[in-house]
């Protein structure tokens, strides 16, 4: 009888679901920008402001993804997250956005300079925080056992974030060439591709952290982690928008100073999550050692990242391609072998569940330990380990 190959529960492989919602983001982000084409500027002007919008993905995708190391999340969520963003939420929030600058328009008989400001500080950020936050309900609905701990929210809601800011920023540099010129699109880029790249997912990273605490819990309590960090995310966003638009020049200041905290105050979430994240495995993973897939030396390895580095580095050097796979394999089944406990632990998966995962994962280990690179010297030293800093190795 055939068996499935061990990696599926690694779960990195794109459901008919996801393709088909990938297909309806790149249709919204398609018409997106077809309506900045055709309505707000020229082909060229587009071309240009999406060349800068695109510049400076690539650092910022790295700089979150960097934080997603340990236990990296799927790639094809990930692509989801940041196509939802850069679709379907910019094309929604634009729509509804301007629907309410022209109602506040003819209902308050107010300049179209002070309703951009009032749309802008109470409307624009309940309106495109929502429409960023629904991606993260669907995962949370969907793909709970993917939302680990707040690291896990705040790295999707990061990516639909990027993917947000980029898609609009597309249309303010459009904007800002058109009616300022050259001179106007330089100061746009500076302030919002420059100086405040991170601002949409760190508004957004409020709800990732609600939503991520929520998974771990049950009952009415989890509304109320959804809901506080849903109010934050929309209030931060007000006051950025607001002080920007009210405040001038030590309005902006005051706006960094308050995103700077914030962002202080989540790389202090991500470090304490990390260290959770180490104590599970620690605490897991020792009553699988008679099983032979996890020694004193593996659990040693996999509590720090410049040991997990330095394994990936022996196991390239030794079995090339093959052995660095083997490795990451390794690496990432024990880890989630270890939060598999843990949502067993909070009753978040049934019996049922975590024996059949438990079991994929242990294969999974096993495969991948069979992989592994044992170089010369050690093959011919029967029972003998390769280096300390390699798996299997005395601590």
């Amino acid at each position: 009888m055939a068996t499935r190959d061990p990696r599926w529960v690694l779960k990195d492989r794109p459901s008919f679901a996801l393709i088909t919602g990938l297909f309806l983001t790149s249709v919204c982000a398609l018409v997106s920008f077809s309506y900045d084409v055709f309505v707000d500027g020229a082909p060229v002007h587009f071309f240009i402001a999406l060349m800068l919008a695109l510049a400076p993905v690539p650092l910022l995708l790295a700089l979150v993804l960097a934080l997603d190391r340990l236990e990296p999340e799927p790639r094809s969520n990930l692509v989801f997250a940041f196509g939802w963003g850069a679709g379907v939420a910019v094309l929604v929030a634009g729509v509804v956005n301007s629907l309410n600058l022209h109602y506040i328009i003819d209902a308050a008989q107010l300049s179209e300079a002070s309703a951009r400001n009032i749309a802008a500080t109470f409307g624009a950020p309940v309106v495109e925080e929502t429409m960023k936050g629904l991606v993260l309900l669907g995962l949370l609905k969907f793909r709970r056992a993917e939302l680990d701990g707040p690291t896990d929210g705040i790295i999707y809601a990061s990516m639909v974030g990027l993917g947000f800011a980029m898609s609009e920023n597309v249309s303010y540099y459009i904007a800002a060439l058109t009616t300022s010129g050259v001179k106007g699109l330089a100061v746009t880029v500076v302030l919002r591709g420059i100086l405040s790249p991170l601002a949409h997912p760190l508004f957004s990273a409020m709800i990732g952290v609600g939503v991520a605490y929520a998974a771990q819990r049950r009952g009415s309590e989890r509304v109320t982690y959804i809901l506080a960090g849903w109010t934050g995310a929309m209030i931060l966003h007000g006051l950025w928008n607001g002080l920007a638009s009210y405040g001038g020049f030590p309005g902006l200041v005051v706006a960094y100073l308050v995103l700077l905290m914030v962002l202080v105050v989540l790389v202090g979430v991500i470090f304490r999550d990390r260290r959770r994240i180490v104590a599970l495995i620690q605490r897991y993973l020792p009553p699988y050692e008679p099983t032979k897939l996890v020694t004193e030396a593996d659990i040693y390895m996999l509590s720090a990242f410049p040991r997990r580095r330095q394994a990936r580095q022996w196991a390239k050097a030794h079995g090339g391609k093959r052995g660095l796979r083997a490795m990451r394999d390794y690496q990432l089944a024990a880890t989630e072998l270890g939060l598999l406990h843990e949502r067993a632990a909070r009753h978040m998966v049934d019996e049922h569940t975590f024996h059949e995962e438990q079991r994929a994962l242990l294969e999974c280990m096993s495969t991948a330990r069979a992989d592994f690179p044992m170089p010369a010297p050690h093959a011919r030293s029967a029972g003998s380990p390769p280096p300390g800093y390699a798996p299997g190795a005395p601590g």
